[in-house]
């Protein structure tokens, strides 16, 4: 039986060709942190309570326990395979080429356009000084000198990373303290004299009923801003001691991030004058709403707040999109080592860095500064992609715990059987509520990934590289029922589909399609011979120069 227990010593290598295992467990949890408390926070509150009412708070609870669930799992994943890349590596381990390769994508998919989401929300944050007015037009897009601010920012990003990841690590450790500081002192210093409590009821609880609060959910930024555990499975490889510290930072960061999320949308709601919603929670108006603490901030006479928030709008996203642009890198690695890419994405210089996919990176934020809307447009698409990637999760797991029962298990997830299915369940939920505006959208950049990724596999084998994949059509046969079924209940459903499913039988639909798809993926997943082959291969290939 195979045991991961291969990972040496923080020794580093002076030559390219591995990555260095340099970061501990405070800089795998604030690679998460980092991540999760980005531009979410600046905007997150202010949206949900538009969509929700002061019912978002349940949003929030909602949204952190499905991130929890999720989380968990991949708690347990990431102390059994701790190697680059990992979220895009667990489907391939248990299902092959096909599942591997299209759950590589969507992890590709949403670490890639997380960065340059990020620079926007700092220049839109940014409007709010004079200087800063040109680099965006009246509809939010970006003016030619906003596209020119936009590229040095994903520039900056690229440079912090090729100076190796215990620079990176101490960078955004640095900031994190900061990131976590500044939403504090909101919270504290604006509830201090500003606690109406009158607000949660004043204009109705729940405005908008069940449906406005499973829907702010996906659409207004709440697992959008919880989003960003899984940088430190994504860094899996390069942990000084990924067996004990991988666990530890993927559920301390859930934790800090949710308890932070639910604080600032209660403060949020109770500061607010009533002036501010007195025609309704949807009609949320007040003088610097486009910049919605530090506006809040100023309107209750604390200027100084707001401009610290201020500073902190380009603070935070600086530092989400300074890690995300790391996990890009990360998980072009570990398709390139699983074969779906080409072998240069697998390249590292002599500091360690995926040279190439750091590149790719910076072009790929460039091109998404052209075509792509605003921040808040965004937010369920990115949600969508997030959460698809998460699914394969569970489905993995639910493979090793009947295929590698007897695989070392630094971290078991308690009633993890019943954990697995429930949270495959919530992560279709959470992509169904993104409605299906957002969902055919998807659809179409999932087919792209299919058009690049596919061709360079049917590259590879018809020239017989030594890296082409492996492909196993008949352990993914459940992979096209579930995106097209998914899509499918989405276009009948009540959140922008054509309402022929009522609420709540969308969601028992969902639920049973969730179930019927996760028991059929176990049931046709790769034998325990062809995983643990997998997973020797990686061992080999991923382990560290000396």
């Amino acid at each position: 039986m195979v045991k991961l227990d291969h990972a040496p010593p923080p020794t580093s290598t002076k030559e390219g060709g591995g990555l260095r295992r340099d970061v501990g467990l405070i800089g795998l949890m604030w690679a998460s942190v980092g991540s999760i408390i980005g531009s979410g926070w600046l905007y997150g509150a202010k949206e949900a309570v538009v969509v929700a009412g002061p019912a978002a708070i349940i949003s929030w609870v909602i949204g952190a326990l499905a991130i929890i669930l999720l989380a968990l799992v991949h708690a347990e994943l990431g102390g059994m395979f701790p190697v680059a890349g990992g979220t895009a590596r667990y489907p391939h381990y248990a299902f092959g080429g096909v599942a591997g390769m299209s759950f590589g994508w969507f992890s590709w998919l949403q670490a890639a356009t997380v960065a340059p989401i990020e620079v926007e929300a700092m220049i839109g944050y940014a409007q709010h000084w004079k200087w800063a007015a040109s680099l965006q037009h009246t509809d939010g897009t970006l003016s030619t000198s906003g596209f020119t601010v936009a590229v040095l920012l994903m520039a900056l990003f690229v440079g912090v990373n090729f100076f190796g990841v215990r620079a990176l690590a101490h960078t955004n450790s640095a900031a994190t303290w900061w990131k976590i500081a500044v939403p504090l002192a909101a919270i504290f210093v604006i509830a201090a004299g500003n606690f109406h409590t009158a607000n949660f009821t004043s204009e109705g609880f729940a405005p908008f009923g069940a449906k406005g609060i499973l829907g702010a959910i996906s659409t207004s930024g709440i697992i959008f801003a919880l989003l960003g555990f899984e940088q430190a499975i994504q860094l899996a490889g390069e942990s000084r001691n990924p067996k004990r510290d991988l666990p530890r930072a993927t559920l301390g960061s859930v934790v800090i991030g949710a308890v932070i999320y639910v604080l600032l949308q209660v403060v949020f709601i109770v500061a607010l004058p009533h002036s501010s919603f007195a025609h309704g929670w949807n009609k949320l108006d007040f003088p610097g709403i486009s910049g919605p603490w530090a506006g809040l901030a100023t309107m209750v006479g604390l200027g100084w707040l707001g401009f610290v928030l201020y500073a902190d709008a380009i603070i935070s996203p600086g530092g989400t999109g300074l890690i995300y642009t790391t996990a890009t890198s990360r998980v072009s690695y570990g398709l390139a080592k699983n074969g779906y890419a080409p072998k240069l994405f697998a390249e590292t210089d002599k500091r360690g860095v995926p040279w190439f996919g750091l590149i790719i990176s910076f072009v790929t934020g460039v091109i998404c500064f052209l075509p792509f809307p605003s921040w808040h447009e965004l937010v369920g698409f990115i949600t969508s992609a997030s959460v698809l990637m998460y699914a394969g999760a569970p489905l993995a797991y639910g493979v090793f715990a009947d295929r590698l029962p007897n695989l070392e298990r630094p971290y078991r997830l308690p009633a993890g059987k019943i954990v697995s299915p429930l949270s495959f369940v919530v992560a279709n939920f959470i992509i169904y509520w993104a409605g299906w505006d957002t969902l055919w959208r998807l659809g179409c950049a999932i087919l792209i990934g299919y058009v690049l990724l596919g061709s360079y596999a049917w590259y590879a084998i018809r020239k017989n590289l030594p890296d082409a994949p492996r492909l196993d059509f008949r352990a993914a046969q459940w992979l096209p029922v579930y995106l097209l079924g998914l899509g499918g209940i989405s276009w009948l459903g009540g959140f922008g589909g054509n309402g022929t499913l009522p609420l709540w039988w969308d969601m028992l639909v969902i639920a049973v399609f969730s179930l019927a798809i996760y028991y059929w993926a176990k049931a046709t997943a790769s034998s325990s011979e062809e995983i643990e082959r997998s997973i020797e291969e990686v061992v080999v290939t991923d382990a560290p120069a000396h």
